[in-house]
């Protein structure tokens, strides 16, 4: 099964880094994906605190995939699923935030899926650098947050 694995670093707390990965409405403003499709997502909440079951629809260039937010550990674990993907079955993704001992977070996301036959000569490398784009996106957003709230 393809899988990705992906750590980086911020400067940021975790709970910064935790605010970023609950408010599905910041996505787009730290990730490559362009826009939440908030008529086609479930049980968005009103104050940027998504909960387990919540289903949030990202569109990228003309692809809109949906993902349901499967475990949620407070400042530690944040976990989900592929609803639907056009080329991804079975598409599982956690992310894992570890403060480090400087005060900032250590952050893993990886994620396993099994690529439909024409995508899954080109889709792992594509997983790869896009979710690497992900996670570096959301430690350099999160940093510039705690850089202006301690400034």
């Amino acid at each position: 099964m393809p899988a990705y694995d992906v750590t980086v670093s911020t400067t940021a707390p975790p709970d910064v880094v935790w605010k970023l990965l609950l408010d599905a409405g910041t996505w787009p403003t730290w990730s490559p994906v362009d826009a939440l499709v908030r008529e086609r997502s479930l049980g968005l909440s009103s104050d940027g605190r998504d909960g387990v079951g919540t289903v949030r629809a990202y569109r990228t260039g003309r692809t809109v995939t949906t993902e349901r937010l499967t475990e949620l550990r407070e400042e530690r674990l944040f976990a989900y699923e592929g609803v639907h993907a056009a080329a991804l079955r079975n598409y599982r993704a956690r992310i894992e935030l570890h403060r480090e001992p400087d005060g900032g977070t250590r952050i893993r996301w990886h994620g396993e899926y099994e690529a439909s036959w024409p995508a899954s000569w080109f889709l792992p490398r594509y997983m790869r650098k896009f979710m690497a784009r992900m996670a570096q996106g959301l430690a350099s957003h999160a940093a510039a947050l705690h850089d202006r709230t301690v400034n």
